[in-house]
């Protein structure tokens, strides 16, 4: 009996630690593929409402959540002949956020599989993940 209300308890204390780690989350940046949008909340606010583009038929962008783990400031594709990608947010291996110079076609999908915006945009969100810390910040990408 003891050692049932003692793993209950135990549960219950994870669970409530789990959630006050999602909670902690200061800067949540949300993209949708299918809306090719990305919703930026600081401290559960909706700031900023921005068109993207994901990626184009044959290409990926794979859903989930992560930690950023770099920024670059004036990255260039390493994959793609050097194109610039400026205000880069590496968040799974070489997917990023980042600027592109292709701001015509956001709102629809036209990248290789990292989320592109407008370089004002990406200039915004790289300062907001600097200010706020990788460690409090996540990227959330839905279909």
């Amino acid at each position: 009996m003891l050692r049932t209300y003692a793993a209950h308890l135990m549960a219950a204390c994870l669970l409530v630690l789990s959630a006050q780690a999602a909670n902690a989350d200061r800067l949540v940046a949300r993209v949708s593929i299918t809306g090719q949008v990305m919703h930026v909340y600081h401290h559960g606010q909706l700031l900023y409402e921005w068109p993207v583009s994901t990626a184009r038929q044959g290409k990926i962008t794979p859903t989930g959540a992560w930690r950023p783990q770099f920024l670059s400031r004036h990255h260039r594709s390493s994959r793609y002949n050097n194109a610039p990608m400026p205000y880069s947010v590496f968040y799974s291996g070489h997917y990023a956020i980042h600027g592109t110079n292709e701001v015509t076609r956001l709102g629809r999908p036209a990248s290789a599989g990292c989320v592109r915006l407008h370089p004002d945009n990406a200039r915004k969100f790289f300062d907001m993940v600097r200010a706020e810390g990788m460690e409090q910040t996540r990227v959330v990408v839905v279909n």
